[in-house]
C-alpha cells in the first residue's frame, strides 16, 4: 500500500507509473481490457475487430474439437493467465496476461480466476492495432 492511503481505498490504474500486483488488479473496477507485464499496465486496443474474431473462433472450435475427449481444455480471451515468478500469492504476481487462445492440460493449473502458470499453448491473433511495445513485451 502506498503512503497516504486509506486500507480500503481502491487503487485504479494508470494514475501513476509505479508497480503493479495482481491483488492491485482484482481492486480495479475499470470496463476495459489491460494486463500487467513485470507490473507495469498494458491497456488493450480497442475491441478485436470482425476478422480477428472469424479467425479466434475458427482456431478455437478446432482446438475444441480436436481436444474434446483429452483433459486438456481451451480458453479463449478474456481469460487470466496468471505467470508467478517466485510465488503464487496475489501480492506476489506483476504478470498476468489475456492470450486470445489458450490450451491447458494440466488442470491443476485452473482455478476460478484462470490459469496459474504456463500454458501448455498460446495463440495471440495479431492485428494492425497491435503496437510493437505491447508485442514485445507480452512476447
Amino acid at each position: 500500500m502506498k503512503q497516504g492511503e486509506a486500507k480500503n481505498e481502491i487503487r485504479e490504474p494508470f494514475t501513476d507509473y509505479g508497480t503493479y500486483s495482481y491483488a492491485d488488479y482484482l481492486t480495479w473496477q475499470i470496463d476495459e481490457m489491460v494486463e500487467l507485464i513485470k507490473g507495469k499496465v498494458f491497456k488493450a486496443a480497442a475491441a478485436p475487430g470482425r476478422k480477428h474474431q472469424e479467425v479466434s473462433l475458427k482456431i478455437a472450435s478446432q482446438l475444441y474439437y480436436l481436444l474434446k475427449n483429452k483433459t486438456c481444455k481451451v480458453f479463449e480471451a478474456p481469460f487470466d493467465v496468471r505467470l508467478p515468478a517466485h510465488s503464487e500469492k496475489n501480492e506476489d504476481i506483476f504478470t498476468v496476461v489475456q492470450p486470445d487462445i489458450c490450451v491447458v492440460s494440466d488442470r491443476t493449473k485452473l482455478d476460478e480466476a484462470g490459469c496459474i502458470g504456463a500454458p501448455d499453448l498460446i495463440v495471440e491473433i495479431l492485428s494492425p492495432g497491435n503496437n510493437p511495445k505491447e508485442i514485445y513485451n507480452k512476447f
